[in-house]
C-alpha cells in the first residue's frame, strides 16, 4: 500500500502590543505572515517557533490556533519536474517575546504593519484568505479547503 504524502506547514500571525502584525517578504513572491514546513521529527510548536525566528528574527509565544487549511492542488515545483503534494497548514496566533527584525535566505524584508494595512500588502489569494480568517476569528477554529493552481478557488469553509 502506498502511504499518502502531505506537506505539513504552520503559519504565525504575530501581533505586537501596539496591534501591528509581523510580515516577511519572500524572495520568490510577495508579503506573507511567517511560517513554513514542519521538518521530519519536529512538533508543530517547535516548527512554528523555528520558522518565525528564521524568517524574521523574532521570538514568539504561541497562544491559540486560528485555522486549519488544506491546499489540495498538486502541481509541478519550480524545477518543472518535482510534484508538489497536497498541503495541510495550521495557523496560530502568536505574540513577540524578543528578538530583532532581520531577513534570511527565504526573506528579503521583514517589518511590523498596522493590522488594518496588512491586506494592502498581501497579494496571494490563499494568504489573504487565511489572514481574513484571523481578522474574523471569533474563538472557533476555521477550516478551509482550497486549490491554488491553476488559480485560487475556495472549495469549503467551516467553523469548528
Amino acid at each position: 500500500m502506498m502511504m499518502p504524502t502531505h506537506i505539513v506547514a504552520v503559519g504565525g500571525i504575530v501581533e505586537s502590543e501596539q496591534g501591528e502584525i509581523l510580515l516577511v517578504k519572500t524572495r520568490d513572491g510577495g508579503w506573507v505572515f511567517p511560517g513554513g514546513q514542519v521538518e521530519a521529527g519536529e512538533n508543530l510548536m517547535d516548527g512554528l517557533t523555528r520558522e518565525v525566528k528564521e524568517e524574521s528574527g523574532i521570538d514568539i509565544a504561541i497562544s491559540h490556533m486560528i485555522g486549519v487549511y488544506s491546499n489540495t492542488s498538486t502541481y509541478k515545483w519550480h524545477d518543472g519536474i518535482t510534484d508538489v503534494p497536497t498541503k495541510v497548514m495550521l495557523d496560530f496566533y502568536c505574540t513577540p517575546v524578543g528578538g530583532e527584525l532581520t531577513t534570511s535566505e527565504e526573506t528579503s524584508e521583514s517589518k511590523w504593519v498596522r493590522k488594518s494595512e496588512v491586506l494592502d500588502l498581501i497579494t496571494a489569494p490563499a494568504i489573504r484568505t487565511r489572514y481574513q480568517a484571523y481578522l474574523d476569528f471569533d474563538g472557533k477554529v476555521n477550516y478551509m479547503a482550497y486549490v491554488t493552481k491553476p488559480e485560487f478557488e475556495l472549495k469549503l469553509t467551516k467553523e469548528l
